[in-house]
């Protein structure tokens, strides 16, 4: 699992541009699945078993949050805009990688130093102050780097003490993780539900690859599973899961109440850990799409937790990954 989190968090993937995700995801879901193509919107679909008779989709998005090119200055900086949600306070002085058409290329956020500062340097920086310094004049910038490139951070992943795990991208690559790790379960143990695994497109943008893998495959019912706050110093309690608790069950009138207390209660039977995420209304995920496409799919989410959420350093358990996988495959084994 160690080395499989690396490998996907590794490749860059930001909305829009996730071809090489693709490409990794086909190549391991290959060896567990029937069938598996990339679709026309960066979806990789994999099917196993008969989904004629009962088809459960398990969605996991693939894109990771980033920066898109919008100009170049005189003096080769590279400004830019955000593609998700980017948390402005982290992005001062960070390495990221421009995904040009030749290759990529290293950049560094620029950083006032405070010794020039005009005394507000605790706040945020506002979108429009951010740009990239390549360390290239200019003219060499606008040989190599287009506007509308697309930029991704740059940082290594590292196992942390107590089975933990840190890179940018695990949301939400560690759900691909997940995914892959299920299907392997379903291959070691077949299963009588047919599964299609849809590892989707622009999450983070827009929700496009969810909605359209959603409506080509039409499933019977849908489990999307994604990353959710986890509680660390500053957030209130009640208002994120605990990493090493297990899984995040979401209750919300647009998810099936149904789904979600047969999670509940196969948690309980098999000695799985969980916690539950209640919201009010939307979920903020794939599953509020999924939901609702055609004529309606039932539609459960459950989530990771994690710490640091849209940042070059999020944090995930590898104990919540494999835990969770444990809790998908009983429910897809007991689903017929």
């Amino acid at each position: 699992m160690i080395e499989l989190l690396k490998r996907l968090c590794t490749v860059k993937g930001v909305s829009g541009r996730e071809e090489n995700v693709c490409k990794i995801i086909k190549e391991e879901i290959s060896e567990y699945a029937d069938e598996v193509f990339i679709d026309k919107n960066n979806n990789v679909i994999a099917k196993i078993g008969n989904t004629a008779e009962h088809n459960i989709m398990l969605d996991a998005h693939l894109d990771e949050i980033g920066f898109i090119v919008t100009y170049i200055n005189d003096r080769g900086f590279l400004k830019v805009n955000q593609c998700g949600g980017m948390d402005y306070r982290v992005v001062q002085d960070t390495r990221f990688k421009v995904l040009t058409e030749s290759g990529e290329i290293t950049a560094v956020a620029c950083c006032l130093p405070p010794h020039l500062a005009d005394g507000g340097e605790d706040k945020a920086p506002s979108a429009d102050s951010i740009y990239l310094d390549t360390g290239l004049p200019a003219e060499k910038v606008r040989e190599l780097v287009g506007i509308g490139d697309v930029v991704a951070y740059d940082t290594t992943p590292v196992v942390l003490l107590n089975n933990r795990f840190t890179c940018c991208s695990t949301d939400n690559r560690a759900s691909c993780a997940l995914l892959l790790r299920v299907a392997e379960l379903i291959k070691e143990n077949p299963v009588n539900s047919g599964v299609t695994f849809a590892f989707t497109s622009q999450e983070e943008t827009f929700g496009k690859g969810a909605a359209t893998a959603a409506y080509n495959i039409y499933p019977d019912e849908a489990v999307s599973v994604d990353v959710s706050f986890a509680r660390q110093s500053g957030v209130d309690p009640s208002e994120g899961g605990e990493l090493g608790k297990g899984a995040m069950i979401c209750i919300s009138p647009v998810l099936s109440r149904r789904m979600s207390f047969r999670f509940i209660s196969l948690a309980k039977e098999n000695n799985i850990p969980y916690q539950l995420e209640v919201t009010g209304g939307l979920t903020g995920t794939n599953g509020d799409k999924i939901s609702i496409t055609r004529s309606g799919i039932p539609t459960a989410v459950i989530s990771i937790p994690q710490r640091n959420m849209h940042t070059g350093a999020e944090i995930v358990s590898i104990d919540d990954i494999e835990s969770i996988a444990q809790l998908l495959y009983e429910y897809i084994r007991t689903a017929c």
